[in-house]
């Protein structure tokens, strides 16, 4: 990928699509403009205008869901209209719909922090990213069809059931036999069985910078998640999950910006991968907390500066414990 067309001085306009409740996200990339020195305008998008992060914007707009036919000319008309020097996707949803149109908003001189489309392709068909993770020799759970698993006689259970095409945890299941398989296979659409593996979770932050090198890898442990993400989690400096992931997503060529990918380590000690999201993760909060600072590390290469990176830079044992708070809408 080549570099992005700076065009930050003392003044940053970010677009943030899908934006939802990522309040924590937006005040880190403020906090890292002050610290900066930078002027920051933050436009923000989403379906419903009762997005809580949307009212913490600087402008906001209600735009079409993804899978609308106007919605890529609408992402794309603002940012020509507010002068838009980065778009930052915030979920799965939009992803492959602006990697396939990067060269678009690059002729305005807008950068897109998203992946190749064939890389977002394959992390959102786990099926190919099973393949993937076989053939460049990663660790990853036994996994095949939801039938093919049902006409073998010695499947070993329990098992664990998903969406091949699936986000947010959403339509997952373990099932403890034959018998829960085909109820919950009738009942999970695009279902892929996966071996159930006991062991410790972690999501690892990946930073990727400009010139698609990654400069730092940040595991945290998944204490405890709510709807799909991580609501305790901690920092853990484990160098063998950070050289393992450095090299995932290097032989994968994601990036630039947060890859997000989670694993297990198994009672063994095998680190087992499992999940591939080429965005930022609900977690990062706790990443930047530590030291990872990816808000500033974007900024300062739009600026045309160099971030001082040090691979494993980051504070060990550091907690972050969620809860919910509020967004208040005035009336008129």
């Amino acid at each position: 990928m080549e570099k992005p067309n700076y065009r930050i001085n003392n003044d940053a306009r970010l677009l943030f699509t899908c934006i939802g409740r990522r309040v924590s996200l937006l005040d880190r990339f403020r906090n890292s403009a002050r610290d900066l020195g930078i002027g920051m305008h933050i436009i923000g998008t989403d379906s419903s205008p009762l997005s809580a992060a949307l009212q913490l914007c600087d402008s906001k707009y209600v735009v079409s869901p993804v899978r609308h036919a106007d919605y890529l000319d609408q992402i794309l008309g603002l940012a020509t209209r507010e002068r838009v020097n980065l778009v930052v996707p915030t979920t799965d949803l939009d992803l492959k719909l602006l990697a396939r149109s990067r060269s678009v908003f690059d002729a305005i001189g807008c950068c897109i922090l998203v992946s190749r489309p064939e890389v977002i392709e394959l992390c959102q068909d786990k099926r190919k990213a099973y393949r993937f993770l076989l053939e460049n020799g990663f660790d990853t759970p036994f996994t095949l069809e939801a039938a093919e698993a049902l006409s073998k006689r010695d499947f070993s259970y329990p098992c664990f059931l998903k969406p091949w095409d699936g986000h947010a945890s959403r339509g997952t299941a373990k099932v403890e036999n034959i018998r829960e398989l085909e109820v919950m296979a009738g009942c999970i659409p695009n279902c892929i069985v996966q071996e159930f593996i006991e062991g410790t979770e972690y999501t690892c932050d990946v930073f990727v910078d400009f010139d698609m090198t990654v400069r730092c890898v940040v595991p945290r442990q998944r204490i405890e998640t709510r709807g799909g993400e991580v609501s305790k989690g901690r920092t853990v400096r484990n160098e063998a999950i950070m050289s393992r992931t450095r090299d995932l997503v290097e032989a994968l060529g994601a990036g630039p910006g947060v890859i997000t990918i989670q694993l297990i380590v198994d009672d063994g000690g095998r680190i087992k991968f499992i999940e591939i999201n080429p965005r930022f993760g609900g977690g990062v909060p706790l990443s930047i907390r530590a030291g990872a600072d990816f808000p500033r590390w974007i900024l300062e290469q739009l600026a045309g500066r160099e971030p001082d990176i040090e691979f494993g830079r980051f504070k060990d044992n550091l907690t972050m414990l969620r809860y919910d708070s509020e967004v208040w809408i005035e009336p008129e």
